[in-house]
């Protein structure tokens, strides 16, 4: 099956030739803002609309107006766009660079909250950069054969709706040799740490059989060399390494696959996970774990079990890799090290899959652009292309066990699509949903509140949401990060079939409802109450952690009195 459209990137990344490299980091990065303005700044306040082919968008404080070509217009307003994006100015239209819409989207949000962010501009720059030189090396360096470790390193222009969706701190070439962009594979940096220095929690058999001690003594900390390197000249572990409390065992052991979280690694003959700290601004937080998260982790583990054991004997085709344990260096309270030096095991797919099932990461599926073979419009091309049949298999698999959590178990999912792996049949048919990553994953008090009494103080709040902000997550992660933009992959397929995609979707949330009860929530978005859409763009200005995200109301296609006609 081919698209019916024109897409503004007409190759893949790892077969683009070097001088383009440049342009489409430009477009895509334009692009990006673009849409974040819409989102969050000009559709809610009424300065978008469609004219003759063009998006129009006004900038009210900077009293700018811009265009851009459409080769798709979206019920939900996430469009695709097509070349340049241009200006107003002295009666005619000029494009304008994506420097120069960043530098307006800076001056557009000063006015419009009265503060300033001076990281802003250098931040969308660094995104772009590491756009354009994954494009770049991507052809130069070995591709994985496995589809799965293919699939978690295929997404080289990021989300779509945040401003700097590939901005990372560090130099260049430590990206470039453990980013997933492109291809890396590397040993880890191991540590020998004496007993008494080893904290530690849950399970760790996954860590110790990867990782194994040669002194009964001593515990193998496996550290990720790109973290090693920022932590080494800290005093408490120089202190360490002298007394021959640890002791440097150096890079060794098989090599592990960096994932699309880029500090997340995985060794694939062992099917074992590892989610390191790493000191660098990634997309929008600094990605290590934080002192509370680590007993957290086993705690919020522990409680899932036996959901996840319930959910999976009603939706048996939908699993949770699991968080059993985490080990980290305590060195006379050093928090630095503690929390930078913390690893994370997480289970691997294989227990999981059924025979025959292929792993591929959401994201792939979803991406703007066919930037693997686990692309949505690859995995129809197998198969008979029915995209409705195709989109009501995925619905059925993807959506009960996620409501289920939140309504019935009180349980706060994080289904976007970098956190969910989903198995397809040989014919690209789905076939499983597993749903990893526990950070994001919170807990309702009221259904948890003789589990939460027991943790500390430090460890319980960071666990909890809400209700109205777990269904906020819910409802933005689940429907308007993953549903929205798989469904948006499918419609650039086929356009006209939109509406009976968004139909598809309102017929699986309806059938969930009346086994659930008409859960309030659920009839409320079924009558049409606007999505909630994450504000990346008014998060990253504001320079919030991720937890204190706000949402920007989205018109639904959920209602049954919808306008469902596409525009051309």
């Amino acid at each position: 099956m081919t698209t019916s459209t024109t897409h503004d990137v007409t190759a893949t990344p790892t077969t683009l030739p070097a001088d383009r490299a440049e342009q489409t980091a430009d477009t895509v990065t334009a692009h990006t803002l673009l849409n974040c303005l819409i989102r969050e700044v000009s559709a809610p306040e009424h300065q978008v609309t469609i004219d003759h082919g063009h998006l129009l968008l006004r900038l009210p404080r900077r009293h700018l107006l811009l265009r851009a070509r459409l080769r798709r217009v979206s019920l939900i307003g996430a469009h695709r766009f097509h070349g340049p994006v241009q200006r107003f100015e002295d009666g005619a239209w000029a494009t304008v660079g994506w420097r120069e819409l960043a530098d307006s989207v800076q001056n557009e949000l000063e006015l419009r909250t009265g503060i300033a962010n001076e990281e802003f501009l250098a931040q969308v720059a660094d995104s772009r950069e590491t756009i354009r030189t994954s494009l770049e090396q991507r052809p130069h360096r070995p591709r994985q054969t496995d589809p799965y470790l293919s699939s978690e390193q295929s997404l080289v222009f990021g989300h779509r709706f945040h401003p700097t969706p590939k901005a990372r701190t560090g130099d260049p070439e430590d990206w470039l040799t453990y980013g997933p962009e492109t291809g890396a594979r590397f040993r880890l940096r191991h540590l020998a740490v004496r007993r008494h220095l080893v904290r530690e929690e849950g399970d760790l058999d996954g860590l110790d059989a990867l990782c194994p001690s040669a002194d009964p003594d001593y515990l193998t900390l496996p550290v990720h060399p790109w973290q090693y390197r920022l932590l080494q000249a800290d005093d408490r572990l120089r202190e360490a390494l002298a007394a021959g409390e640890v002791v440097d065992t150096g890079v060794r052991g098989p090599e592990l696959v960096p994932t699309a979280s880029v500090r997340t690694l995985y060794q694939p003959d062992a099917d074992t996970f590892l989610k390191f700290s790493l000191n660098v601004r990634l997309t929008n937080c600094v990605r290590k774990h934080a002192r509370y998260e680590l007993p957290g982790a086993v705690a919020l583990n522990q409680l899932l079990q036996p959901v996840f054991t319930a959910l999976a004997d009603r939706f048996p085709r939908c699993a949770l890799l699991a968080e059993p344990g985490y080990r980290t260096l305590d060195a006379d309270g050093d928090t630095a090290l503690l929390e930078g030096l913390a690893v994370i095991v997480r289970s691997g797919l294989r227990p999981h899959l059924r025979p025959g099932v292929t792993p591929l990461l959401a994201a792939a599926i979803a991406d703007e652009y066919a930037t693997s073979a686990a692309h949505v419009s690859h995995l129809l091309a197998r198969g008979d292309g029915d995209v409705l049949a195709w989109w009501d298999a995925y619905l059925r698999l993807l959506l009960p066990p996620v409501l289920a959590a939140y309504f019935e178990h009180g349980i706060v999912l994080e289904p976007h699509l970098q956190n969910v792996v989903v198995g397809v049949h040989a014919d690209g048919t789905p076939a499983q949903m597993l749903f990893r990553d526990l950070e994001g994953t919170k807990v309702l008090p009221g259904h948890h509140r003789h589990a939460l009494a027991d943790l500390p103080d430090d460890v319980r709040g960071p666990l909890t949401y809400d209700a109205e902000r777990g269904w906020n997550r819910v409802a933005y992660c689940l429907l308007v990060n993953h549903t929205a933009e798989l469904l948006g992959a499918l419609a650039d397929l086929a356009p006209a079939l939109e509406p009976a995609l968004w139909g598809l979707v309102r017929d699986h949330l309806a059938a969930y409802a009346r086994t659930a009860g008409e859960p309030p929530r659920l009839r409320a978005l079924l009558s049409g109450v606007p999505l909630p859409a994450k504000a990346n763009l008014l998060l990253r200005w504001a320079r919030q952690a991720d937890r204190h995200a706000g949402y920007v109301p989205l018109p639904s296609p959920l209602g049954e009195d919808f306008p469902r006609e596409v525009t051309p």
